[in-house]
Protein backbone atom coordinates (compact mmCIF):
# COMPACT_ATOMS: atom_id res chain seq x y z
CA UNK A 1 0.00 0.00 0.00
CA UNK A 2 2.83 2.54 0.64
CA UNK A 3 4.72 1.55 -2.55
CA UNK A 4 1.41 2.36 -4.20
CA UNK A 5 1.47 5.91 -2.78
CA UNK A 6 4.79 6.61 -4.30
CA UNK A 7 4.02 5.68 -7.37
CA UNK A 8 1.13 7.71 -8.00
CA UNK A 9 2.98 10.71 -6.29
CA UNK A 10 5.18 10.01 -9.40
CA UNK A 11 2.60 9.88 -11.47
CA UNK A 12 1.08 12.89 -10.47
CA UNK A 13 4.52 15.01 -10.45
CA UNK A 14 5.02 13.96 -13.82
CA UNK A 15 1.95 15.26 -15.17
CA UNK A 16 2.06 18.48 -13.09
CA UNK A 17 4.94 19.89 -14.61
CA UNK A 18 4.06 18.29 -18.34
CA UNK A 19 0.96 20.67 -17.71
CA UNK A 20 3.82 23.73 -16.26
CA UNK A 21 5.64 23.36 -19.89
CA UNK A 22 8.29 26.55 -19.92
CA UNK A 23 6.17 28.77 -17.88
CA UNK A 24 8.52 29.59 -15.07
CA UNK A 25 5.46 30.63 -12.38
CA UNK A 26 4.20 27.58 -13.21
CA UNK A 27 7.25 25.10 -12.96
CA UNK A 28 7.79 27.27 -9.46
CA UNK A 29 4.08 26.28 -8.42
CA UNK A 30 5.15 22.28 -8.65
CA UNK A 31 8.79 22.81 -6.77
CA UNK A 32 7.02 24.19 -4.30
CA UNK A 33 4.05 21.43 -4.23
CA UNK A 34 6.29 18.37 -4.18
CA UNK A 35 9.25 19.27 -3.25
CA UNK A 36 8.43 22.31 -1.19
CA UNK A 37 10.44 22.27 2.75
CA UNK A 38 7.60 23.28 4.68
CA UNK A 39 4.77 21.73 2.79
CA UNK A 40 5.78 20.08 -0.04
CA UNK A 41 4.91 16.53 -0.99
CA UNK A 42 8.35 14.83 -0.80
CA UNK A 43 7.88 16.04 3.15
CA UNK A 44 5.01 14.15 3.76
CA UNK A 45 5.82 11.24 2.16
CA UNK A 46 9.05 11.39 4.64
CA UNK A 47 6.88 11.87 7.38
CA UNK A 48 5.23 8.66 6.53
CA UNK A 49 7.92 6.62 6.85
CA UNK A 50 8.11 6.60 10.70
CA UNK A 51 4.92 4.90 10.61
CA UNK A 52 5.87 2.10 8.54
CA UNK A 53 6.47 -1.63 10.04
CA UNK A 54 9.98 -2.24 10.22
CA UNK A 55 9.87 -5.34 7.50
CA UNK A 56 8.51 -2.62 5.01
CA UNK A 57 10.91 0.39 5.58
CA UNK A 58 13.82 -0.65 3.42
CA UNK A 59 11.51 -1.14 0.11
CA UNK A 60 9.86 2.02 0.90
CA UNK A 61 13.19 4.05 1.69
CA UNK A 62 14.51 3.06 -1.80
CA UNK A 63 11.60 4.04 -3.30
CA UNK A 64 11.57 7.48 -1.90
CA UNK A 65 14.94 7.95 -2.43
CA UNK A 66 14.35 7.29 -6.88
CA UNK A 67 11.44 9.56 -6.07
CA UNK A 68 13.33 12.37 -4.94
CA UNK A 69 16.05 12.05 -7.37
CA UNK A 70 13.54 11.96 -10.14
CA UNK A 71 11.57 15.27 -8.54
CA UNK A 72 15.18 17.00 -8.45
CA UNK A 73 16.45 16.65 -11.44
CA UNK A 74 13.10 16.63 -13.88
CA UNK A 75 12.74 20.18 -11.66
CA UNK A 76 16.31 21.53 -12.32
CA UNK A 77 15.82 20.74 -16.55
CA UNK A 78 12.45 22.30 -16.24
CA UNK A 79 13.77 25.51 -14.58
CA UNK A 80 16.45 25.73 -16.85
CA UNK A 81 14.31 25.15 -20.33
CA UNK A 82 11.94 28.29 -18.32
CA UNK A 83 15.28 30.48 -17.85
CA UNK A 84 16.89 30.36 -21.50
CA UNK A 85 15.45 33.68 -23.50
CA UNK A 86 15.51 31.70 -26.40
CA UNK A 87 12.44 30.13 -25.56
CA UNK A 88 10.95 33.80 -25.39
CA UNK A 89 11.33 34.65 -28.70
CA UNK A 90 7.86 36.37 -28.86
CA UNK A 91 9.73 39.07 -26.93
CA UNK A 92 11.83 39.91 -29.57
CA UNK A 93 10.24 42.99 -31.75
CA UNK A 94 11.40 41.75 -35.28
CA UNK A 95 10.73 45.08 -37.18
CA UNK A 96 13.89 46.97 -35.44
CA UNK A 97 16.66 47.24 -37.63
CA UNK A 98 19.55 44.63 -37.86
CA UNK A 99 23.00 45.73 -36.30
CA UNK A 100 25.34 46.34 -39.28
CA UNK A 101 28.36 43.90 -38.94
CA UNK A 102 31.77 45.68 -38.43
CA UNK A 103 33.62 45.52 -41.70
CA UNK A 104 37.39 44.45 -41.77
CA UNK A 105 40.20 46.34 -44.08
CA UNK A 106 43.52 44.93 -45.46
CA UNK A 107 46.50 45.32 -43.60
CA UNK A 108 48.77 48.20 -45.34
CA UNK A 109 51.42 45.15 -45.82
CA UNK A 110 48.68 43.03 -47.78
CA UNK A 111 47.83 46.21 -49.66
CA UNK A 112 51.57 47.08 -50.69
CA UNK A 113 51.89 43.23 -51.43
CA UNK A 114 49.25 43.24 -53.96
CA UNK A 115 49.87 46.52 -55.76
CA UNK A 116 53.34 45.00 -56.62
CA UNK A 117 51.98 41.89 -57.89
CA UNK A 118 49.67 43.76 -59.69
CA UNK A 119 52.57 45.69 -61.70
CA UNK A 120 55.08 43.03 -62.69
CA UNK A 121 52.04 40.89 -63.51
CA UNK A 122 51.44 43.95 -66.01
CA UNK A 123 55.15 43.53 -66.91
CA UNK A 124 54.84 39.98 -67.96
CA UNK A 125 56.00 38.42 -64.64
CA UNK A 126 54.15 35.20 -62.67
CA UNK A 127 54.83 35.17 -58.74
CA UNK A 128 56.37 32.22 -57.45
CA UNK A 129 55.72 30.72 -53.71
CA UNK A 130 58.30 28.12 -51.52
CA UNK A 131 58.37 26.67 -48.46
CA UNK A 132 59.30 28.91 -45.07
CA UNK A 133 61.32 25.93 -43.60
CA UNK A 134 64.27 25.41 -46.17
CA UNK A 135 67.62 23.94 -45.94
CA UNK A 136 70.95 25.32 -45.91
CA UNK A 137 71.42 24.29 -49.96
CA UNK A 138 68.92 26.84 -51.09
CA UNK A 139 69.16 29.18 -48.71
CA UNK A 140 72.80 29.54 -48.63
CA UNK A 141 74.82 27.04 -50.24
CA UNK A 142 73.79 27.68 -53.81
CA UNK A 143 73.61 31.30 -53.07
CA UNK A 144 77.16 31.53 -53.32
CA UNK A 145 77.32 32.21 -49.37
CA UNK A 146 80.70 31.05 -48.13
CA UNK A 147 80.79 28.54 -45.06
CA UNK A 148 82.17 31.06 -42.81
CA UNK A 149 79.66 33.92 -43.78
CA UNK A 150 77.69 35.86 -40.43
CA UNK A 151 74.06 34.81 -41.94
CA UNK A 152 75.09 31.00 -41.50
CA UNK A 153 75.55 31.93 -37.88
CA UNK A 154 72.69 31.22 -35.28
CA UNK A 155 72.64 34.97 -34.06
CA UNK A 156 71.23 35.79 -37.58
CA UNK A 157 69.01 33.16 -38.68
CA UNK A 158 66.74 30.46 -36.66
CA UNK A 159 67.66 27.17 -37.16
CA UNK A 160 65.43 24.16 -36.67
CA UNK A 161 65.44 20.80 -35.90
CA UNK A 162 66.58 17.88 -38.69
CA UNK A 163 68.88 20.60 -40.57
CA UNK A 164 66.13 22.81 -41.36
CA UNK A 165 66.41 26.62 -40.73
CA UNK A 166 63.44 29.71 -41.43
CA UNK A 167 64.41 31.37 -45.15
CA UNK A 168 65.94 34.47 -44.28
CA UNK A 169 65.10 35.73 -47.47
CA UNK A 170 62.94 34.67 -50.48
CA UNK A 171 65.83 34.29 -52.08
CA UNK A 172 65.76 30.61 -51.91
CA UNK A 173 62.67 30.35 -53.84
CA UNK A 174 64.30 31.80 -56.96
CA UNK A 175 67.57 28.77 -56.41
CA UNK A 176 63.83 26.50 -56.85
CA UNK A 177 62.77 28.29 -59.51
CA UNK A 178 65.66 28.10 -61.69
CA UNK A 179 66.05 24.39 -60.65
CA UNK A 180 62.70 23.62 -62.08
CA UNK A 181 62.20 26.10 -64.83
CA UNK A 182 64.60 26.48 -68.13
CA UNK A 183 64.92 30.17 -68.92
CA UNK A 184 63.03 32.44 -70.18
CA UNK A 185 62.62 33.27 -66.28
CA UNK A 186 60.38 36.30 -65.04
CA UNK A 187 58.82 36.11 -61.32
CA UNK A 188 58.39 38.15 -57.87
CA UNK A 189 58.45 36.13 -54.82
CA UNK A 190 56.43 37.86 -51.98
CA UNK A 191 56.31 36.17 -48.79
CA UNK A 192 57.67 35.63 -45.01
CA UNK A 193 60.93 35.73 -43.87
CA UNK A 194 62.77 35.41 -40.39
CA UNK A 195 66.20 36.34 -38.97
CA UNK A 196 67.65 36.79 -35.22
CA UNK A 197 66.60 40.70 -35.19
CA UNK A 198 64.67 42.49 -33.39
CA UNK A 199 64.54 46.67 -32.39
CA UNK A 200 63.04 49.54 -32.80
CA UNK A 201 63.56 49.07 -36.88
CA UNK A 202 63.38 45.20 -37.18
CA UNK A 203 61.61 42.54 -36.70
CA UNK A 204 61.81 38.92 -36.18
CA UNK A 205 59.41 38.04 -38.96
CA UNK A 206 59.02 40.37 -41.66
CA UNK A 207 57.98 40.44 -45.44
CA UNK A 208 59.94 40.95 -48.31
CA UNK A 209 59.01 40.70 -52.10
CA UNK A 210 62.09 39.77 -54.78
CA UNK A 211 62.67 39.47 -58.75
CA UNK A 212 64.44 36.79 -60.78
CA UNK A 213 64.59 37.41 -64.49
CA UNK A 214 67.03 34.99 -66.48
CA UNK A 215 67.28 34.84 -69.96
CA UNK A 216 69.72 34.97 -73.11
CA UNK A 217 70.99 38.78 -73.47
CA UNK A 218 69.87 40.39 -70.34
CA UNK A 219 72.15 42.83 -69.06
CA UNK A 220 72.42 45.82 -66.35
CA UNK A 221 70.29 48.16 -68.42
CA UNK A 222 67.41 45.58 -68.31
CA UNK A 223 67.48 46.23 -64.58
CA UNK A 224 67.59 49.71 -64.30
CA UNK A 225 64.79 50.56 -66.86
CA UNK A 226 63.08 48.05 -64.91
CA UNK A 227 63.17 49.13 -61.59
CA UNK A 228 62.77 52.84 -62.54
CA UNK A 229 59.29 52.05 -64.07
CA UNK A 230 58.49 49.83 -60.97
CA UNK A 231 59.21 52.95 -58.25
CA UNK A 232 57.27 55.52 -60.96
CA UNK A 233 54.32 53.22 -60.80
CA UNK A 234 54.54 52.27 -56.65
CA UNK A 235 55.23 55.86 -55.80
CA UNK A 236 55.34 58.76 -58.01
CA UNK A 237 56.46 59.53 -61.47
CA UNK A 238 58.64 62.53 -60.15
CA UNK A 239 61.00 60.58 -58.35
CA UNK A 240 64.58 60.14 -59.14
CA UNK A 241 66.01 56.76 -59.15
CA UNK A 242 70.29 56.52 -58.51
CA UNK A 243 72.05 52.98 -57.78
CA UNK A 244 75.08 52.97 -55.39
CA UNK A 245 77.63 50.44 -55.63
CA UNK A 246 77.25 46.94 -53.36
CA UNK A 247 78.28 44.01 -52.00
CA UNK A 248 75.90 40.70 -52.27
CA UNK A 249 76.80 37.06 -52.30
CA UNK A 250 74.30 35.95 -54.97
CA UNK A 251 74.69 39.41 -57.42
CA UNK A 252 77.86 40.72 -59.30
CA UNK A 253 77.52 43.60 -60.47
CA UNK A 254 75.39 44.35 -56.93
CA UNK A 255 73.75 47.92 -56.48
CA UNK A 256 71.94 49.71 -53.26
CA UNK A 257 68.54 51.46 -54.89
CA UNK A 258 67.71 54.81 -53.71
CA UNK A 259 64.82 57.07 -54.38
CA UNK A 260 64.42 61.15 -53.63
CA UNK A 261 61.99 60.89 -50.24
CA UNK A 262 58.03 60.56 -51.07
CA UNK A 263 57.72 62.90 -48.51
CA UNK A 264 60.26 65.95 -49.26
CA UNK A 265 60.48 64.93 -52.80
CA UNK A 266 64.61 65.75 -52.43
CA UNK A 267 64.42 68.78 -50.34
CA UNK A 268 65.28 67.41 -47.26
CA UNK A 269 63.52 65.99 -43.84
CA UNK A 270 63.02 63.93 -41.17
CA UNK A 271 62.13 60.87 -43.03
CA UNK A 272 65.49 61.29 -45.02
CA UNK A 273 67.93 62.74 -42.49
CA UNK A 274 67.76 65.68 -44.76
CA UNK A 275 69.51 63.74 -47.15
CA UNK A 276 66.68 63.93 -50.08
CA UNK A 277 67.41 60.01 -50.30
CA UNK A 278 65.97 56.60 -49.29
CA UNK A 279 67.00 53.16 -49.56
CA UNK A 280 64.31 51.07 -50.91
CA UNK A 281 66.12 48.13 -52.45
CA UNK A 282 69.19 45.57 -53.62
CA UNK A 283 69.98 44.67 -57.47
CA UNK A 284 72.43 43.01 -59.15
CA UNK A 285 73.18 40.49 -61.90
CA UNK A 286 73.20 36.79 -60.73
CA UNK A 287 76.09 35.47 -60.15
CA UNK A 288 77.50 33.37 -62.64
CA UNK A 289 77.93 30.53 -59.60
CA UNK A 290 74.40 30.94 -58.84
CA UNK A 291 73.60 30.21 -62.19
CA UNK A 292 75.86 26.86 -62.21
CA UNK A 293 74.74 25.86 -59.36
CA UNK A 294 71.06 25.45 -60.39
CA UNK A 295 72.45 23.62 -63.71
CA UNK A 296 72.56 27.02 -66.18
CA UNK A 297 75.43 27.97 -68.71
CA UNK A 298 76.52 31.24 -67.70
CA UNK A 299 78.27 31.30 -71.14
CA UNK A 300 74.68 31.48 -72.53
CA UNK A 301 72.60 32.71 -70.04
CA UNK A 302 72.78 36.18 -67.38
CA UNK A 303 70.03 37.25 -65.37
CA UNK A 304 69.18 39.98 -62.82
CA UNK A 305 67.70 40.03 -59.37
CA UNK A 306 66.26 42.33 -56.87
CA UNK A 307 64.68 42.70 -53.48
CA UNK A 308 63.04 44.95 -50.86
CA UNK A 309 61.25 44.87 -47.79
CA UNK A 310 57.74 45.46 -47.82
CA UNK A 311 57.00 46.49 -44.78
CA UNK A 312 59.40 49.47 -45.58
CA UNK A 313 57.47 50.21 -48.60
CA UNK A 314 54.29 49.85 -46.49
CA UNK A 315 55.49 52.57 -44.25
CA UNK A 316 57.32 55.02 -46.91
CA UNK A 317 53.58 54.74 -48.73
CA UNK A 318 51.33 55.46 -46.31
CA UNK A 319 53.44 57.42 -44.17
CA UNK A 320 53.71 55.55 -41.15
CA UNK A 321 56.17 56.59 -38.38
CA UNK A 322 57.20 53.38 -36.87
CA UNK A 323 57.63 49.70 -37.85
CA UNK A 324 55.93 48.16 -34.92
CA UNK A 325 52.61 49.57 -35.60
CA UNK A 326 52.23 47.09 -38.66
CA UNK A 327 52.64 43.68 -35.74
CA UNK A 328 51.04 45.34 -33.14
CA UNK A 329 47.63 44.49 -33.79
CA UNK A 330 45.72 47.63 -33.39
CA UNK A 331 42.57 47.77 -35.42
CA UNK A 332 42.60 51.61 -35.63
CA UNK A 333 45.40 51.55 -38.10
CA UNK A 334 43.26 49.28 -39.73
CA UNK A 335 40.50 51.41 -39.89
CA UNK A 336 42.43 53.98 -41.63
CA UNK A 337 42.25 51.68 -44.61
CA UNK A 338 38.98 50.19 -44.88
CA UNK A 339 38.62 52.51 -48.43
CA UNK A 340 41.57 50.93 -49.84
CA UNK A 341 40.75 48.19 -51.71
CA UNK A 342 42.94 45.78 -53.67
Amino acid sequence: MALETLERARQEFLAALAEAGSDPARVEAVRVRFAGRRSGMLRDLEEALKSLPREEKPAYGKALNDLKKLIEESLTAAQRVAEDPGKRREAVDVTLPGRMPVVGAYHPVTLVRREIEEIFLRMGYSVADGPEAEDDWHNFEALNFPPDHPARDSQDTFFLKGGLLLRTHTSPVQIRTMEETPPPIRVIIPGRVYRCDSDLRHSPMFHQVEGLVVDEGISFSHLKATLEAFVHVLFDPRLKVRFRPSFFPFTEPSAEVDITCVLCLGKGCPMCSGTGWIEILGAGMVDPRVLRACKLDPERYSGFAFGCGLDRVALLKYGLPDLRLLFGGDERLLRQFEGVKR
